[in-house]
């Protein structure tokens, strides 16, 4: 179904998409997105909203599922923004967000779905989930000048860190079960990378309520959402692998004249299966087994 604007999506449909788990996909181009959303619909999300440019279509087998809204992507924070405008109207429904050639993969997600995953998670009083953002690319650049390639897919097995998380407004004391992550692409070739959007954290999965809010770099307004745990054990997290960065560094002329390969010797092919993230230490099962 096709809708003008997000105020036109709401009024028309709104109540329905509050049900829920509802995912959320920006389009910044056609690069994957029928497999992006192929991926969601497998994985058990009952709706798909798709911010797009005027002029962006799908394949016949996902129209059924998805509300295309018309939406200008390359806004400063347009996602988030997004967000934010349907976040009340979506109040206690679970959204996903994520931008298209990015896969949410959680423990075990290939025998469960969404659906059990946050009922667990609901369970243990949870309200979000951490999510850390894993770089994808193609190993042959020469092949794929655009750094995607489904069936040669490759991610870094290793160089990922996390710091902890420092209030401003509170004398630069370490923030309580926050971290702030980096690696993958955004590491290796960070001088190519504005600081800002160095991170590879982003509560991705959350429970919309009124009132709250998602910042650009997407934690939100409630500090306890933004955690990596609960006070007593760990929780799940999940992984978004994306191959959004490598786009972004083979579309934009500087870095692409200087990277020929983003392939190093902490690569490894990417098995599409949870079990590699699991073990890669890139998500946490928790106490769900």
């Amino acid at each position: 179904m096709q809708h003008a604007s997000i105020p036109d999506l709401l009024a028309r449909v709104g109540s329905s998409l509050a049900t829920g788990p509802l995912a959320i996909v920006m389009a910044e181009d056609e690069v994957e997105l029928d497999s992006t959303l192929a991926h969601l619909a497998k994985i058990g999300f009952r709706d798909l909203v798709l911010l797009a440019p005027a002029g962006i279509s799908v394949a016949p087998e996902h129209v059924a599922r998805t509300h295309i809204v018309t939406h200008d992507v390359f806004a400063e924070a347009a996602l988030p923004t997004a967000v934010n405008a349907m976040m009340d109207s979506l109040s206690g429904s679970w959204v996903h967000a994520c931008y298209n050639a990015e896969y949410l993969f959680f423990p075990f997600c290939e025998t469960r779905r969404i659906r059990e995953l946050l009922a667990f998670h609901s369970e243990e009083r949870r309200s979000a989930m951490l999510t850390y953002v894993v770089d994808l690319y193609a190993s042959d650049l020469d092949q794929h000048p655009g750094a995607v390639a489904l069936q040669d897919a490759w991610l870094d097995r290793s160089g990922y860190y996390a710091l902890a998380r420092q209030d401003p407004t509170q004398n630069w004391e370490p923030v309580e079960r926050q971290m702030d992550c980096y690696g993958g692409l955004r590491w290796r070739f960070e001088e190519h990378i504005p600081w800002t959007r160095r991170r590879i954290d982003r509560v991705s999965i959350f429970r919309a309520q009124t009132g709250l809010r998602m910042a650009p770099d997407f934690t939100l307004s409630e500090a306890e959402l933004n955690t990596y745990a609960c006070p007593w054990h760990h929780n799940l997290t999940a992984a978004v692998c994306s191959f959004r960065t490598a786009k972004a560094l083979r579309a934009n002329p500087g870095s692409r004249q200087a990277i020929s390969t983003f392939r190093w010797r902490n690569s490894t092919p990417f098995q599409w299966h949870s079990q590699q993230l699991m073990d890669l230490g890139l998500m946490e099962p928790g106490q769900w087994f």
